[in-house]
């Protein structure tokens, strides 16, 4: 079931801003990455989702509604961390957080209070003062305290400590385990691998691939950076007919990439050889879509 979908998106804000043609969709219970630098569109997507902005061009459906049309109705289901916090003109953290509560009908309030812990947040603090890391985790809190079915994470780990960082994707995988649909965007690969099934790359306001984490953990072949102790040696490795995917010969060295099942067969031939090193180079969803945007560049795309 696609919770989310986004069809053909346009907003078109002049001299090559803005995004253009934009097609994906989240299916319930998934964990769906957006990633891109400042400037490439992941708020604008998700401003349309979260229905504060009107398409130029296509659709955006939640739980199968008009997500302009019926923007009202669907945040009962969504519980949302905005890339740019700002708070009401209330003094205390304590009593936004109240304040929330009551708009969102909650009477428990346990949940909210674990999240405080484990995010180690100081609520009593004066709103306005609180430094960029303490106004995320109030964001934070008041996103995820009503256990809504729908998360959707514009950047929220920005301001936070390495330590925090790490706490929040904690939650965000417990949020997963419980089967919730959420869709955050990044600007850091790793912690959209940690957390996420998918992953789409947003370049210059246009979706340019879309990765399956799972998939790249999981791939059949392996790329391996071999060094060679002697020009001779690295020579004849070559007449071998190895897939040679990066060649140093300024360092005797090539980058081979080989599929699981002929792995046997290499390093039964490097043994006849006088190696530096051999390293396995990890393929990884920040390599991955660096090699597509590399590709497309080559192409003039």
């Amino acid at each position: 079931m696609e919770v989310i979908t986004v069809k053909d998106l346009t907003k078109d804000y002049g001299n090559g801003r803005g995004i253009f043609d934009i097609s994906f969709s989240v299916n319930k219970g998934e964990t769906f990455g957006f990633v891109g630098t400042n400037g490439s569109g992941k708020t604008t997507t998700i401003r349309h989702i979260m229905g504060f902005l009107k398409p130029q061009k296509g659709e955006v459906f939640v739980l199968g509604k008009d997500a302009w049309k019926d923007s009202c109705e669907i945040k009962n289901f969504v519980g949302y961390v905005p890339g740019e916090i700002a708070f009401p003109d209330l003094q205390y953290g304590t009593t936004f957080l109240k304040a929330q509560a009551e708009l969102l009908k909650i009477k428990d309030m346990s949940y909210a209070n674990y999240l405080i812990e484990r995010l180690q947040l100081d609520p009593s603090a004066n709103l306005k003062r609180m430094s960029k890391g303490m106004k995320q985790k109030t964001a934070i809190v008041a996103a995820l305290m009503a256990d809504k079915d729908i998360l959707i994470l514009d950047e929220p780990t920005t301001g936070l400590d390495p330590l925090m960082r790490e706490t929040f994707l904690e939650l965000i995988l417990e949020e997963k385990k419980k089967g919730k649909t959420i869709l955050m965007s990044s600007q850091v690969f790793d912690e959209l691998e940690i957390t996420c099934d998918r992953v789409a790359l947003i370049y210059n306001g246009r979706i340019v691939d879309i990765a399956d984490v799972n998939e790249l953990k999981n791939l059949p072949y392996k790329n391996y950076k071999i060094e060679f102790k002697t020009r001779d040696d690295y020579l004849k490795f070559k007449t071998l007919k190895f897939e040679i995917v990066r060649d140093q010969e300024k360092y005797n060295q090539v980058t081979i990439k080989i599929f699981d099942k002929e792995m046997n067969r290499l390093f039964n031939i490097l043994r006849n050889y006088d190696l530096k090193f051999i390293s396995e180079v990890k393929h990884n969803l920040e390599k991955h879509f660096k090699e597509i945007l590399q590709e497309a560049n080559k192409k003039g795309g």
